[in-house]
């Protein structure tokens, strides 16, 4: 399949009329009715009800449309990028990151990568699984996440450990104390996020399985907000890395847990026997001066 049957199919999807179609491509209807009946063929499926009244997209065609949109879109988001780079000569590089370290040292990177002048900055929110496949692929070329994942073509370097705390409704029983889990897992448990997994979730919940205690999963959410959000309305409580304190949201009150050894990591991915760039020596070097500030207590 070729970005030009995409293009094609979108514009007959959005006419509904071959003759239309084929003005608007600036070629005739047999050729651009052959493509799309080839298209059909290599999706395996009828994009278009054809009646006497014209043609009509099938729900299939419906689903097609949708997706085929995003990726012209991203498509030709990249070769703007890709054009506006060459021409002013910029480096692009790419940082992926899951949001509870974004609101740590994260931002100091990205601020002082910014500054210089021969550095285009990509940035993207990706679970730390979607984070290899990303450095894999050459998307991005530094991830910051949470879990230890193996891989060969990846290697990750723990910068610090970060204690867990409780986000707990305003008001609630356990506020202003340092419950265990035990306590804890008396109270309905929010996991984010929901998917794709493993996750932050899956390393949540084996804290508590681990001392043999089962809790009630009340709600999974997908983004950290959102899982902030039911937490404010009273509907569970959840567990969170240090630096999602920073959030100052109504409604939310953050305790430390009594075992102080609970903690969550910060783990930057790279791809492996890469040699690295000016730009990646640079992120380096800014990322062991945060690391050591934050060691040092520096910095929270």
């Amino acid at each position: 399949m070729e970005l030009r049957h995409l293009r094609y199919f979108c514009v007959v999807a959005e006419e509904l009329n071959l003759t239309c179609a084929a003005e608007r491509l600036h070629m005739s209807q047999p050729p651009l009715s052959r493509q799309i009946k080839q298209l059909e063929k290599e999706v395996g499926a009828e994009l278009f009800e054809r009646g006497s009244r014209g043609l009509r997209l099938t729900t299939t065609g419906q689903f097609f449309r949708q997706h085929a949109i995003q990726i012209l879109e991203k498509v030709d988001a990249t070769l703007d990028a890709t054009r506006r780079m060459a021409r002013s000569k910029r480096v692009m590089f790419g940082i992926g990151f899951v949001p509870s370290v974004f609101y740590g040292q994260l931002p100091l990177l990205v601020r002082d990568l910014r500054q210089k002048d021969n550095v285009e900055l990509s940035l993207a929110e990706l679970t730390t699984v979607q984070q290899i496949q990303a450095l894999k692929a050459g998307r991005i070329d530094l991830g910051f996440g949470r879990l230890k994942i193996d891989d060969p073509d990846v290697e990750q370097e723990v910068l610090f450990d970060e204690p867990v705390l409780a986000a707990l409704p305003a008001g609630h029983p356990l506020e202003g104390t340092t419950p265990t889990l035990e306590q804890l897992a008396r109270y309905p448990l929010i996991l984010f996020p929901a998917k794709p997994r493993p996750s932050m979730a899956d390393t949540m919940l084996g804290l508590f399985r681990r001392q043999g205690l089962k809790v009630e999963v009340v709600q999974e959410a997908n983004e950290l907000q959102t899982a902030l959000g039911l937490v404010a309305s009273e509907i569970g409580i959840s567990l969170v890395p240090e630096q999602v304190r920073r959030v100052q949201r109504d409604g939310i009150s953050y305790v430390y847990l009594a075992d102080r050894s609970i903690t969550a990591p910060v783990i930057c991915s790279r791809r492996r026997g890469e040699p690295p760039s000016p730009v990646m020596q640079a992120a380096t070097a800014i990322l062991e001066v945060l690391v050591e500030n934050r060691r040092s207590g520096r910095y929270p």
